[in-house]
């Protein structure tokens, strides 16, 4: 029997390593194709009107003649000449204390009681979400106007008058319609409720905690970052509120102003007297405001906000 060796070969302890295969280059170039549209829509349809709006922020500028530079005079008038102004500064400001504290304890409470549905969860949630998709519409906000006017529902229940007739109530009124709108925070606190561990509940319960113990103590901790989400997210979209005042004031902001939201007032500088430059303006100081309150509110999260994942906050 004839047994054949196959040969060693022995590796030159002095020859250079095999060169490793070329890495297969990046394909960035396929990355920006996908992301063209993005781009181009970002720059066509945001950042070049907003540039635009920057510079008439600083000229005066009727929509029919060419912009005429008046650097700083709009925003001076805006701040020590225009009480207008300051009354839409201060009923959008009420508005938003009002209506967003309103809009997420409801939306909590709601998302509370559907958590532990087992028969119709679905239904529900679907049907407490119905109002956020349907809230901002013209329609609706027709609708609710005729619902706070003279001889309207809230008239005949409680022989109260027409809210929308009052400068007391009015601003009221366009408030609730906004609480109505709790669908959308109701569906986010819901998700976040659903991730919190059962066990933190069981061991609470077994150390005699009652249920308000247990809501203090374990979901206002943990559910801590869906409520800040919801808040920051929420107060952005009541500084931009515009439909239902605009619907409920017939586009006046009445009566006495009381329902003159800044951005009612915005439109009504821009495209009824023709202030285009003025209210560019106006709408970069709103911009900046909005920043300043989103800074101060994640400055301020710090120090009430639970992340799970970090034991020291």
């Amino acid at each position: 029997m004839t047994t054949t060796h196959m040969p060693t070969t022995v590796r030159d302890e002095g020859a250079a390593p095999t060169a490793r295969p070329a890495r297969r280059p990046r394909r960035e170039g396929a990355a920006w194709v996908f992301l063209s549209p993005w781009v181009l829509g970002a720059c066509v349809l945001t950042l070049l009107p907003m540039a635009v709006s920057l510079y008439l922020s600083f000229t005066d500028y009727d929509l029919f003649d060419a912009p005429n530079w008046v650097g700083l005079r709009n925003y001076t008038q805006m701040f020590t000449e225009d009480p207008r102004y300051w009354r839409s500064v201060g009923a959008t400001l009420t508005y938003v204390v009002i209506a967003v504290p309103l809009q997420l304890a409801l939306a909590l409470v709601v998302a509370l009681a559907l958590k532990n549905m087992r028969l119709g969860k679905a239904f529900y949630r679907s049907a407490f979400y119905a109002p956020s998709l349907l809230g901002a519409s013209m329609s609706i906000a027709l609708v609710w106007r005729a619902i706070f006017n003279d001889g309207g529902t809230v008239d005949h229940l409680l022989g109260t008058g027409g809210w929308v007739n009052k400068p007391g109530w009015a601003l009221l009124a366009v408030a609730l319609l906004t609480v109505w709108q709790f669908g959308a925070p109701m569906v986010i606190f819901l998700a976040g409720l659903q991730q919190i561990p059962g066990e933190l509940y069981e061991a609470a319960e077994v150390d005699g905690a009652g249920r308000w113990r247990q809501f203090l103590s374990i979901t206002v901790p943990m559910l801590s970052p869906v409520i800040f989400f919801n808040l920051v997210l929420q107060t952005i979209q009541a500084f931009q509120v515009f439909t239902p005042a605009f619907a409920i004031s017939a586009g006046k902001g009445g009566p006495a102003d009381s329902t003159l939201f800044y951005t009612l007032y915005l439109y009504d500088r821009g495209f009824v007297a023709s202030h285009m430059g003025y209210a560019s303006a106006m709408a970069w100081v709103l911009l900046l405001a909005i920043g300043v309150v989103t800074a101060v509110l994640f400055r301020t999260s710090r120090s009430w906000v639970f992340y799970a994942s970090e034991g020291d906050r």
